[in-house]
């Protein structure tokens, strides 16, 4: 499947889910060369509605400023976990669905294993072990949680595919196995894989807000949407915007993604 403009014109759902997304997207990239004060400037006194419109965070910094300068580390880190695990379970699934026999038991079943932890409880065992993590080490722990999972999807996926008699013509004519999966049997799993991809990018951005919520972020200085929620919990009452803007930040971007991944579902399901 081919996502055309056409196609995704008739799929609102999948339109509507661009659109949601790259505003946010655009928001975080383009944002700190928007924001009105530097994201770690004293504007006022903490908790207050000095400073932007939406005031000041527990240090006196702007909510506002923070928000726009905060948004490029979280979605660069979800993307490149995204991006990691995405790699990593295709890889294994198609593995074990174009080897079968005891290779692909024993895959999966380390897989099963694999799927038997919470996701961001590995992320949590590594991070505590560490005194100050790294943005690549984040990337790497939430990509290797989601590579079971992607792994179980792409070998459904491809058990479909390579039982077809172009990849058994393919081997016919003397093809390497790695041209066969390259050439004859990913290309063929574009669309699902696609709509797993949006899904993944929906928990990588929870995962990598919730590290940070929980105070693993790789600069602990610097704005950052889930570590802005935790800073700013305790005043929710008094100074209500310091948690409310990430969290509304972050809840859109979910919406955009998961409509992206059901647009692409649904065009997939229909066969266009």
């Amino acid at each position: 499947m081919i996502l055309t403009t056409k196609r995704i014109g008739r799929q609102r759902r999948l339109a509507a889910g661009l659109v949601i997304t790259a505003v946010v997207a655009l928001i975080a990239i383009v944002g700190p060369w928007l924001a009105p004060y530097g994201e770690t400037e004293i504007v006022g006194k903490p908790f207050t509605m000095e400073g932007g419109w939406l005031g000041t965070d527990y240090l006196g910094q702007d909510v506002w400023s923070r928000v726009l300068a905060g948004g490029g580390p979280i979605l660069v880190t979800a993307v490149a976990a995204t991006a990691f695990g995405m790699v990593l379970g295709i890889v294994i699934g198609v593995v074990a669905a174009y080897a079968g026999g005891w290779l692909d038991e024993a895959i999966m079943r380390l897989n099963d294993v694999a799927l038997a932890f919470p996701q961001i409880l590995l992320a949590l065992l590594v991070l505590t072990a560490v005194d100050q993590p790294a943005a690549w080490m984040i990337v790497l722990l939430v990509g290797v949680s989601h590579a079971p999972r992607v792994a179980r999807v792409a070998r459904g996926v491809a058990l479909g595919i390579v039982s077809r008699d172009y990849v058994h013509s393919a081997e016919a004519l003397g093809e390497s196995r790695l041209r066969v999966l390259a050439a004859e049997v990913l290309p063929n799993m574009s669309a699902p894989l696609l709509a797993e991809a949006g899904l993944r990018l929906t928990y990588s951005i929870g995962m990598v807000a919730g590290i940070g919520f929980l105070g693993f972020a790789a600069n602990p200085g610097a704005a950052d949407w889930g570590q802005m929620i935790n800073e700013n919990r305790l005043a929710l009452l008094v100074q209500p915007w310091g948690v409310l803007a990430p969290v509304l930040v972050i809840g859109v971007f979910t919406v955009g993604t998961n409509l992206m991944a059901d647009g692409i579902a649904q065009l997939s399901g229909r066969g266009e």
